[in-house]
C-alpha cells in the first residue's frame, strides 16, 4: 500500500473512532451543551429532592446551575416566564392556588412522591391528655389558651407558616372558618426557628401547638403518638379553590391521631415537579426524566434527620444526594436510559 493510501486510511479510521465517539457521547449525554436553570422552595426539607433531580440532569450531560430559592408566588410566575426552568416541589392540591398563575407557560409533569405528604395540626402528647385536647376547638377554652400563651397576649401560639407558603392560605383560612382569631396566635416568622424554639420549650416540659408537614424532621424529632398527637378540625373547611377536596381531609391509619380517621382538616398532598413547557418540548431527556423519577418518603425523613442533626451546608446536601444515587444506582439508571432513549 503506497503512504497516501495508508494516510487516508489511518485518516479514515481515525475519523470513524472520533464520530462513533462523538455518537456515544451524544447518546449518554443528550443534554450536554444545554443550561438548565432549576428552582427550589424556601423550605429546607425539598432541598434533597432537588439536589437529586439535578445531579441525575447532570449525569444526562445538562449543565445545572445552582438552584434559585424561591416562594411559591415567585416561582410559579417565573417557572411560567422561563426565568427558571422547574423545581420538584409543587404541591397539589394545596399549590392549586397558583395554577391560573402558571398554566399558561409551565405545566405539572411526572410524581415526586404521590398522595404521602400529610398535612395538620399537632400537640404535645402530655398537654392533650392533662386538658383533653381532641381539636382546634379545644383552644377556645381559657384554660386551654393559658397553658399554651408563651408570649401572654391571652392566646394560645401555634407555630404557623411563614408568607408566600401554600399552607399559610390554608391556615388563615381556617383561623376565620372555625373562629379562631381571638384564641389563637399564629406564629409566622422562620418556620425552622420556630420550631427549633418550640422544641426547646417541649423539652422544658411547656406545652406546644404547630403545624407541620410530612416529609418533615419535625415528626423524626417529635414522634407522633409518643411525643405529640396529631388532632382534628370540627369540620372539613378548605379554600374555595380547595373545597371540592374536604371529603378527602378524613384520613384512616394515621399514626399519631387523637381518633381513626383522623378529620386532619388537610388532604393528603402528591409533590410533583412543575416545569416550563417550553424547556420540556425543547429537552425530551429531561421531560422523561421529570415524568419517571420518582423519591420514596422515607429517603427524604431519613435526609431531613442528617439535616437537623448537622449536617446541612450545600456541599452536605450535595453528598445526600449522590449518596442516594449510588445506592440506588439501578433504579436511576433505569431512568436515565429511558430518558435518554426519548431524545433519540
Amino acid at each position: 500500500m503506497k503512504y497516501w493510501d495508508i494516510a487516508k486510511a489511518a485518516g479514515l479510521a481515525t475519523a470513524i473512532t472520533v464520530m462513533g465517539a462523538s455518537a456515544v457521547s451524544a447518546q449518554d449525554e443528550p443534554g450536554d451543551g444545554v443550561s438548565v436553570s432549576p428552582a427550589r422552595p424556601t423550605w429546607d426539607t425539598g432541598w434533597f429532592t432537588t439536589a437529586i433531580y439535578n445531579e441525575m440532569l447532570r449525569e444526562l450531560g445538562y449543565e445545572v446551575a445552582d438552584p434559585t430559592t424561591l416562594d411559591n408566588p415567585a416561582f410559579y410566575q417565573s417557572v411560567a416566564q422561563g426565568d427558571v426552568d422547574f423545581w420538584v416541589e409543587g404541591w397539589f392540591p394545596l399549590h392549586n392556588t397558583y395554577e391560573d398563575a402558571f398554566s399558561d407557560g409551565a405545566e405539572k409533569i411526572g410524581m415526586v412522591a404521590e398522595g404521602g405528604a400529610l398535612q395538620g395540626y399537632l400537640v404535645d402528647k402530655e398537654s392533650a391528655e392533662e386538658y383533653d385536647i381532641t381539636s382546634l376547638e379545644d383552644f377556645k377554652r381559657d384554660e386551654v389558651k393559658e397553658a399554651f400563651d408563651a408570649n401572654g397576649d391571652g392566646k394560645a401560639d401555634m407555630v404557623a407558616c411563614p408568607p408566600g407558603w401554600g399552607c399559610e392560605t390554608v391556615i388563615e383560612h381556617h383561623m376565620d372558618a372555625y373562629n379562631l382569631r381571638d384564641h389563637i396566635n399564629l406564629i409566622k416568622a422562620s418556620y425552622s426557628a420556630s420550631m427549633a424554639d418550640a422544641i426547646s420549650r417541649y423539652e422544658n416540659g411547656e406545652p406546644i401547638l404547630f403545624y407541620t408537614w410530612t416529609p418533615n424532621w419535625t415528626v423524626g424529632v417529635l414522634t407522633p403518638g409518643e411525643d405529640v398527637v396529631w388532632i382534628e378540625v370540627d369540620h372539613p373547611d378548605l379554600p374555595e379553590e380547595q373545597k371540592e377536596l374536604e371529603d378527602a381531609t378524613e384520613l384512616a391509619g394515621v399514626e399519631g391521631c387523637v381518633d381513626d380517621p383522623c378529620q386532619m382538616g388537610w388532604p393528603a398532598n402528591d409533590i410533583r415537579p412543575v416545569a416550563n413547557s417550553e424547556f420540556l418540548a425543547e429537552n425530551p431527556a429531561a421531560a422523561t426524566l421529570l415524568e419517571t423519577a420518582s423519591i420514596p418518603l422515607d429517603a427524604v425523613f431519613a435526609q431531613n434527620a442528617k439535616m437537623n442533626e448537622g449536617e446541612d451546608s450545600e456541599e452536605d446536601i450535595k453528598r445526600h444526594a449522590q449518596e442516594w444515587i449510588e445506592e440506588n444506582r439501578d433504579t436511576v439508571d433505569g431512568w436515565l436510559e429511558e430518558a435518554r432513549a426519548a431524545a433519540n
